[in-house]
C-alpha cells in the first residue's frame, strides 16, 4: 500500500539528486477561458530527463540498494523507450551501476540513441512494448538484476508523489486540487497519497483514447484498454497500475476524460500563451481545464502539473 510515509522517504532518498522544480503563479495576463479559479503550474518538464520519471527512479534504485537487492555488478533492467527508460538510465549512470533498457524492435532510431548516450545497453525485443516486457522480466530473473517497473511499483510511485510535497511549500496559502495526466498512473497515485493527509483534491486528466482509470472504475478493478490518440506516446499504458488503482478508489481520485483535439488544442495554448513546449502527454492536464473536462468552482485554487516535454516542437513553429 503506497501512502505519505512512502512519500516522505522518498523525499529524504532522492533529496540533492534531482530538481526541485519551480511553480509559475497565477497570472492575470493569461488567458484561462471562462474560468475564474487562479491557476499554478508545476514546471516539472524541467526535471532531469525532461520528465517526471527521474523522482521515482532514482528513489527505486536507492531503496533497492539499501533493501540490499541491487547488485553494483549486475545493475537494473527496464521495458520502455519513453519517458521511464530515459530517467531509469539517468539514474543507473548517475549511481554507477549499468542498465539495460528492453525496447520494441520499431522503437525510434532517436529514442534508442538518446537511451545509448545515456549509457544503457539497449536490447530491441519483439515488435509491442508487452513482448519487450517479457523478455526483461526473464532476463531480470536469469541474471539478477533490479527489474524498474514504468509505474506499479511503491518506490516508483512514491518519488512520484515528492511533487506533492514541493506544492505544499510553494503554493502560498495552499491549494484545493491538483490535475495530472493519468497513463499507468503512477504521477497520479503519488501525488494523491502525498496530499492524502491534507485533504486536496486529485483530478487525473486522461485521454478518451487511453482512459485506464475511468475503465478500471466502471469495470472494478484494472482491465486493459485500447491504447490510441496522439499522448499514446507517454500515456499510452494498456491498463492502470494495481497501486494507482488502490490509492484512486481510496482517495477518491476524479477522472476527466479529454479528446485528442483538445489535447492538441490545449498543447498550443501553452506555447503561443505562455511560451511552454510541452508533450501532448503533459498537455493533457490543462486540457482537462480548458476544454472543461473538470470544472472548478469561482474561487478553486488549482495547480497543473506539466509533467514531461520530451517531444519534437518542430509542429508549434
Amino acid at each position: 500500500m503506497l501512502t505519505r510515509d512512502d512519500v516522505d522517504a522518498a523525499a529524504k532518498r532522492i533529496a540533492g539528486r534531482v530538481r526541485r522544480t519551480p511553480v509559475l503563479p497565477p497570472d492575470p495576463s493569461e488567458p484561462t477561458g471562462a474560468m475564474t479559479s487562479p491557476i499554478w503550474w508545476k514546471c516539472e518538464w524541467l526535471q532531469h530527463t525532461g520528465s517526471f520519471k527521474a523522482r521515482g527512479a532514482f528513489n527505486r534504485l536507492l531503496a533497492a540498494e539499501e533493501a540490499g537487492e541491487l547488485d553494483r555488478r549486475v545493475g537494473v533492467i527496464a521495458a520502455s523507450g519513453g519517458n521511464a527508460g530515459l530517467a531509469i538510465a539517468y539514474a543507473a549512470a548517475h549511481l554507477g551501476v549499468p542498465a539495460e533498457i528492453w525496447v520494441p524492435t520499431t522503437a525510434p532510431p532517436v529514442k534508442v540513441a538518446r537511451l545509448k548516450s545515456l549509457g544503457a545497453t539497449v536490447v530491441g525485443h519483439g515488435s509491442e512494448y508487452a513482448e519487450a516486457y517479457d523478455g526483461a522480466i526473464e532476463r531480470s530473473a536469469a541474471t539478477g538484476a533490479v527489474y524498474c517497473h514504468a509505474y506499479d511499483h511503491v518506490n516508483m510511485a512514491a518519488g512520484a508523489g515528492t511533487i506533492g510535497l514541493e506544492l505544499l511549500d510553494q503554493v502560498p496559502g495552499g491549494f484545493d486540487t491538483v490535475v495530472v495526466a493519468v497513463g499507468g498512473g503512477g504521477l497520479m497515485a503519488g501525488v494523491a497519497a502525498a496530499l492524502e493527509p491534507v485533504g486536496v483534491r486529485v483530478v487525473a486528466a486522461e485521454p478518451t483514447t487511453a482512459a485506464t482509470l475511468r475503465s478500471a472504475l466502471a469495470a472494478g478493478g484494472p482491465v486493459d484498454v485500447a491504447v490510441a490518440g496522439v499522448a499514446a506516446d507517454s500515456l499510452g499504458a494498456r491498463r492502470i497500475g494495481d497501486i494507482a488503482y488502490a490509492v484512486a478508489t481510496r482517495t477518491g481520485v476524479v477522472s476527466a476524460l479529454v479528446d485528442d483535439a483538445d489535447i492538441v488544442a490545449a498543447r498550443r495554448d501553452l506555447w503561443d500563451s505562455r511560451r511552454v513546449v510541452v508533450e501532448h502527454g503533459a498537455a493533457a492536464a490543462w486540457a482537462a481545464l480548458a476544454a472543461g473536462a473538470y470544472v472548478p468552482e469561482p474561487d478553486e485554487r488549482v495547480v497543473v502539473v506539466l509533467c514531461g516535454a520530451n517531444t519534437n516542437p518542430a509542429d508549434l513553429g
